[in-house]
C-alpha cells in the first residue's frame, strides 16, 4: 500500500520557477536554415571552421590550379605576348585530375558524415524539407568548384589585361572560360554527390569518385585514340559521350569555340554539340532526382 502524504509534506512543498520561458522570438524559417546549411557546406569545402589537418587538401588543390595561370601570365608579361599560350576554355581541361581530386575529397565529406552518424532524420525534424537540404548541398558543392576553376581564370584574366592584350578579345575568351567552367562544376558536383551518398563510408565514395571522374576520362580517351589510328575517327565524337570531361569539352568546342582535346582535334559538329549539351543537362537534372529519391529514403 503507497504511503499516505501527511499534512506536513504538504505544506513543505514548493513549486519553483527556475526560469524557463516560452520563445517568443523571431522564427527565421526554411529560408534561413537553408542559407546556413549552404554556407556550413560551403565554408567545409575548403575546411573552413574544421580543423588544421581538414584544411590542408582543398587549399593545397587551390593553390595548384592557380599556379599554372600564374606562371603563364609571367611568361606573357616578360615576353610581350601577343596572346595567351593557353586558351580560357582549356583550362580546365588540361588540370581536370586536380578538379576530379578535389570532388572525390570533398564530395564525400559533404554527405558522408550526416549518413554516417544518422543525422538526416534530425535535419528534418525541424524546419528544413528534403528538398532544401538537397539544394543547398548541391548548391555548396557547385560554388565550391566554381571557385576552384574560376579563379586561375581570372588570375589569366587581369594578367591580359596587365600584358596589355587586347581588351575585347580577353573578355570574350574569359566569358566563354566561365561558362565553360559553370557548367563543369554543375555537372561534376551533381555526380559526386550522387556516387557520394550511395554510402556512408568516406573511402569507398572517393575511390568511386575517382574512378567516375577521372578514370573514366583515361578509358574514354584511350578508345578515342585507338579509334582514330584505326580510321573509325567518325566514332570519337560519340565516345566522348561516355565521360564527364570530354562531355564538357564537346559542349566547349561546339557552342563556345573552344579547341577540341579530341584525337586529331575532330570535335563534335554543331548536332552533335546539341546531343552533347542535352546528355549534360540531363545528368545535371537526373544527378537532383537521384539526391532526392535517396534522401527520402535516409530521412526515414
Amino acid at each position: 500500500m503507497a504511503a499516505q502524504s501527511t499534512p506536513a509534506d504538504r505544506a513543505s512543498t514548493r513549486i519553483h520557477n527556475i526560469g524557463y520561458r516560452h520563445y517568443d522570438g523571431p522564427r527565421l524559417g526554411r529560408a534561413y536554415a537553408r542559407r546556413s546549411l549552404f554556407a556550413q557546406s560551403l565554408r567545409g569545402a575548403y575546411g573552413l571552421g574544421r580543423s588544421a589537418k581538414s584544411k590542408v587538401l582543398p587549399m593545397l588543390l587551390f593553390v595548384v590550379m592557380c599556379v599554372p595561370a600564374l606562371i603563364i601570365v609571367a611568361v606573357a608579361v616578360a615576353t610581350k605576348a601577343h596572346s595567351l599560350p593557353l586558351d580560357y576554355t582549356r583550362y580546365a581541361i588540361l588540370l581536370q585530375a586536380v578538379i576530379g581530386l578535389y570532388v572525390a575529397a570533398q564530395a564525400p565529406q559533404a554527405v558522408s558524415r550526416d549518413l554516417r552518424f544518422k543525422s538526416i532524420p534530425l535535419y528534418f525534424s525541424r524546419p528544413i524539407e528534403r528538398v532544401d537540404y538537397v539544394v543547398a548541398k548541391f548548391a555548396a558543392m557547385t560554388s565550391a568548384l566554381f571557385i576552384l576553376t574560376a579563379a586561375p581564370l581570372i588570375v589569366l584574366y587581369v594578367g591580359s589585361l596587365l600584358a596589355k592584350l587586347d581588351f575585347g578579345e580577353q573578355t570574350k575568351g574569359f566569358a566563354q572560360g566561365l561558362v565553360s567552367v559553370a557548367l563543369l562544376s554543375l555537372l561534376f558536383a551533381g555526380i559526386g554527390l550522387v556516387v557520394s551518398a550511395v554510402t556512408p563510408r568516406r573511402g569507398f565514395g572517393i575511390a568511386a569518385v575517382i574512378a567516375v571522374l577521372t578514370i573514366s576520362y583515361g578509358a574514354v580517351s584511350t578508345v578515342q585514340a585507338i579509334a582514330h589510328v584505326r580510321d573509325g575517327a567518325s566514332a570519337v565524337p560519340w565516345l566522348g559521350l561516355f565521360s564527364p570531361i570530354t562531355l564538357i569539352d564537346g559542349v566547349q568546342t561546339a557552342f563556345l569555340g573552344a579547341t577540341s582535346s579530341f584525337p586529331g582535334a575532330d570535335g563534335p559538329s554543331t548536332g552533335q554539340g546539341v546531343v552533347y549539351l542535352l546528355v549534360v543537362l540531363a545528368l545535371i537534372v537526373g544527378s537532383y532526382g537521384l539526391l532526392m529519391r535517396r534522401y527520402r529514403k535516409v530521412g526515414l
